[in-house]
């Protein structure tokens, strides 16, 4: 049997179905094989997004995604995923081709196995003889302990070699084991939450995903006020009278015991420190990552459970059977009324001829479908005030720039949004900085009959837009774009629909029209025309006081 033969049936013994990636010398042979044995191979128009694809599509199916591309430069082109996959901890699977002529300039030489070595879970080079025992590996290790990256090496020559087999030996189903906290540990945290019958907040993090049922569960019976981190919405419904997101600033400050699932102590959570919290916050880490426990928490790092988040809070429900939390303070409660009242408030001022980001959401808002919309956030002030806008009370349909806050991962998160949940509608949003990072997927998209519908917030430029009676004209500032770019245009030549979008009005007809265009598996862009915005100091709007 050819080696692309039987590899490919290695990895379909194993459940891979889907494969993002470019094809080049050497590997060309070994993607049409995918294709001919049933993989869908998704090929993208170039290694970052399709990197960052099958990153997402890690995250979402719960499964390793895979990414097949050319060595050398291809490669080096799809770091940016493999980058994305270790910090995000989604399981990631990486093909690469490779020179067989090492140490003798062969094409895109590069000694891959050893550069990645040092940053990802595996790397090894495949062989005839070896081809059973390193996949299983790598596909074990992306999933194991803390999800990650692994990386197989496929020289040039290996693809048409021949494997001495007929057959696959027995191949099982990736166990991915489970671990509980110490019972000790369990119990000194039970007592310590007994002791707080107020000021707890629990803090979800997109790690405890897959974790919905038992946390809504433990949130529910102990009446725990709580806190989603971007990625982490829908895990427990964002409608929940509970959530404390429209007062988060009021929230950390009042919070004494902070349970933090799933989520690190990063910039995202202000590094557990005042000003933000508390000075006087204790905090409580659940995590199934060693290496999260205890960052940034020296004050309680022996208050941390190392363990499955599921597992971990059923043991925390069964050891807290008469605890009962008061809830939301007064103040909080009030303050949430107030922040929402001036959201809506915001939504409805229309005070420029041009739309501004909080109309164009509330007329896009009620016209999504909650439950059956993945939406895909990027960009600066388009993401940070889509997080606030499009709330949702379903996991894993939410994603944004993640724990590294990139730019560039929008197209590839939606080819894999729609490749992995194809009976939902995808909705991209993007600021028209963002959307450059990815254009050309929108052809990948319309080629592959992934729907996507793409809403482009043109404001002009990065941030903000420049406003038309600055002095500066002349002399553009480094944050400048060109103003109202066609990029419906774009679209149209890339084999979408395309509208130019300048009223609210065109916004709910054009938007109306993108989700009939959806359901015939059609991809449209609405080219949606912005005031610049405010000229004021660029900041983080996570962190901004809400």
């Amino acid at each position: 049997m050819q080696f692309q033969d039987y590899f490919t049936k290695v990895l379909q013994a194993y459940g891979v179905d889907t494969v993002f990636g470019i094809v080049g010398i050497p590997i060309v042979e070994l993607a049409d094989t995918m294709i001919k044995h049933g993989i869908k191979f998704i090929a993208c128009r170039n290694e970052q997004s399709a990197s960052y694809a099958a990153s997402a599509y890690g995250y979402l199916t719960g499964k390793p995604g895979v990414l097949l591309v050319v060595g050398g430069p291809g490669l080096i082109h799809a770091l940016a995923g493999i980058y994305n996959s270790m910090s995000n901890k989604w399981p990631l699977l990486v093909l690469a081709g490779s020179s067989e002529a090492q140490h003798r300039g062969g094409f895109q030489e590069l000694d891959q196995v050893s550069l990645l070595k040092p940053y990802v879970k595996f790397s090894g080079q495949l062989n005839t003889l070896n081809v059973d025992a390193l996949t299983y590996d790598a596909l074990r290790l992306t999933q194991s302990t803390t999800a990650g990256t692994a990386y197989l090496d496929i020289p040039g020559n290996l693809i048409s070699s021949a494997v001495k087999k007929d057959s696959l030996p027995p191949v099982k189903k990736l166990y991915v084991p489970k671990s509980s906290p110490d019972p000790s540990a369990i119990q000194e945290v039970s007592n310590l939450i007994r002791e707080h019958p107020e000021n707890v907040l629990v803090v979800v993090g997109k790690g405890a995903v897959h974790a919905s049922h038992e946390i809504r569960q433990f949130i529910n019976q102990f009446r725990l006020p709580f806190l989603p981190t971007p990625m982490a919405k829908g895990i427990v419904p964002d409608s929940h009278p509970l959530n404390v997101s429209s007062a988060r600033s009021r929230a950390l400050q009042e919070a004494k015991l902070v349970i933090v699932l799933g989520a690190r102590l990063n910039w995202i959570l202000h590094f557990a420190s005042a000003p933000k919290w508390n000075p006087n916050a204790l905090f409580i880490q659940v995590d199934s990552d060693a290496s999260a426990l205890g960052h940034n928490n020296f004050k309680s790092q022996h208050l941390s459970l190392l363990g499955d988040i599921g597992l971990t809070v059923c043991l925390l429900t069964a050891s807290l059977l008469d605890y009962r939390c008061k809830g939301l303070s007064s103040t909080l409660q009030s303050n949430i009324a107030r922040n929402v009242a001036r959201l809506r408030s915001q939504e409805s001022d229309q005070v420029s001829p041009k739309l501004n980001y909080n109309a164009v959401y509330a007329r896009l808002r009620p016209l999504i479908d909650d439950k059956s919309t993945i939406i895909v956030a990027e960009g600066a002030n388009t993401m940070d005030k889509a997080r606030i806008s499009f709330p949702t009370d379903y996991p894993l349909q939410r994603l944004d720039a993640g724990t590294n806050a990139t730019m560039g991962v929008g197209m590839g998160y939606a080819l894999a949004s729609k490749a992995s949940n194809p009976d939902k509608t995808v909705l991209v949003i993007q600021g028209d900085s963002a959307f450059g990072f990815s254009a050309m997927d929108l052809e990948t998209a319309a080629r592959n009959a992934l729907a996507l519908i793409v809403v482009v917030m043109n404001n002009g430029g990065i941030y903000h837009g420049q406003n038309p009676d600055s002095e500066l004209l002349s002399h553009p500032p480094s944050t400048a774009l060109t103003e109202e770019c066609r990029y419906d245009l774009v679209a149209e030549g890339l084999g979408a629909h395309g509208y130019l979008v300048q009223t609210l009005q065109e916004l709910q007809e054009s938007f109306i029209k993108a989700q009939e265009y959806s359901k015939k598996g059609q991809s449209t862009l609405l080219n949606v025309v912005l005031e610049p915005g405010e000229q004021k100091k660029i900041s983080f709007g996570w962190q901004v006081r809400l």
